[in-house]
């Protein structure tokens, strides 16, 4: 009788364990419920394209001479400012000055050639004239002085060219800026320029006041940059050390640069105050777009699937697939132009829930 009734109070304990639990049970949850959620909100967007690049001076360049020799002097050293016209290194003029020298006694030399030949044309034109010589002396007589004028003249135009050497044996700056670098040391034999690509480059000679950043922007980023639109440089997370620059030229033709084709892009900097160096690489910020108080959702929360742009908008139990129209989007937010509005809450998953096509 005592084990019937154990038996008896044991049933009974277990069914009302079970009642209470089942009183108990999570009500069933709707499918998606799980899933992360977003509000609509109005708010602004501003995407930013992000570019990186090279400063460099917008005019540089390779100071070389243009006679060969020895380096007499340099008179500069790398980091020195100049101006226009200052002395920046001397070739020795040594074997100039001699055939400077060379060259006057050949005039002298060609003078005294044309006084002679004068006083004999001049009186060989008298005799001719009274027909006492013949035509055939007369004619020799002139050109031994045209010869000896030719002579005199391809003698001056040789000391022309000797002094117009010496005179490019003083380098001088070719504007206001700053040595970059002396490539060249005293006593050292250099070649003259007599091309673009050829002779020693003597210094390296740049204007610092105006830099420029030289950028290869992607093709697929090129078409959101114009001309005059502004940058900006950051050095840290304080605003105030943003420098600025305007993009002054985009390439008309496309290149590829490290396995990438795109377009080189030139910012002039505006406000450098001397914390921008040549040679530096910097990062850039672009804004490309502004839109004020937009209904906005995160990026994640927008979906394609083939032509359509989608977000899933829960109400209540059930999840709606909404077709939306997509603004501007930056890092985190994208614009919603239709077809969701403030408040409506989205999932930031897809539900995979929904068969094509229905909402």
């Amino acid at each position: 009788m005592k084990l019937k009734t154990l038996i008896a109070a044991g049933i009974l304990v277990i069914a009302f364990a079970a009642w209470r639990g089942w009183l108990h049970l999570p009500e069933a949850k709707p499918k998606g419920s799980d899933n992360p959620t977003a509000t609509a909100t109005v708010d602004d967007v501003a995407p930013k394209l992000f570019l990186s690049g090279e400063i460099t001076p917008a005019f540089q360049v390779d100071v070389k001479s243009e006679v060969g020799g020895k380096v007499k002097k340099i008179f500069v050293v790398p980091g020195q400012s100049v101006s226009k016209g200052d002395e920046l290194a001397l070739i020795d003029d040594t074997d100039l000055l001699n055939e400077k020298a060379s060259a006057e006694t050949e005039i002298d030399g060609a003078n005294l050639s044309v006084q002679k030949t004068r006083g004999n044309y001049d009186r060989a034109h008298a005799l001719f004239d009274q027909k006492l010589i013949s035509k055939e002396v007369f004619a020799n007589l002139e050109a031994d002085f045209k010869i000896s004028e030719n002579t005199l003249e391809k003698a001056r135009r040789k000391l022309q060219i000797v002094d117009d050497k010496l005179s490019k044996t003083r380098i001088l700056s070719p504007a206001n800026g700053t040595i970059l670098d002396v490539n060249v040391n005293e006593g050292q034999v250099v070649v003259g320029a007599a091309s673009v690509n050829s002779g020693t480059v003597l210094v390296l000679f740049a204007d610092l006041s105006r830099l420029l950043i030289n950028a290869h922007v992607n093709q697929m980023d090129a078409g959101r940059l114009s001309v005059g639109q502004e940058m900006a440089i950051r050095f840290s997370d304080d605003d105030a050390e943003k420098i600025k620059a305007s993009i002054e030229f985009i390439a008309p033709v496309a290149t590829v640069k490290n396995n990438i084709k795109g377009f080189e892009v030139q910012a002039v900097i505006q406000n450098n105050q001397d914390r921008l160096k040549p040679g530096m690489s910097v990062s850039m910020e672009v804004p490309v777009g502004h839109a004020d108080k937009v209904v906005t959702v995160p990026v994640a929360g927008v979906f394609k699937e083939k032509d359509e742009k989608v977000v899933y908008v829960r109400k209540g139990a059930e999840v709606q697939r909404r077709v939306v129209a997509v603004g501007l989007t930056d890092m985190s937010k994208a614009e919603i132009k239709s077809g969701l509005e403030e408040g409506e809450e989205i999932l930031l998953v897809d539900p995979g829930i929904l068969p094509p096509g229905k909402s």
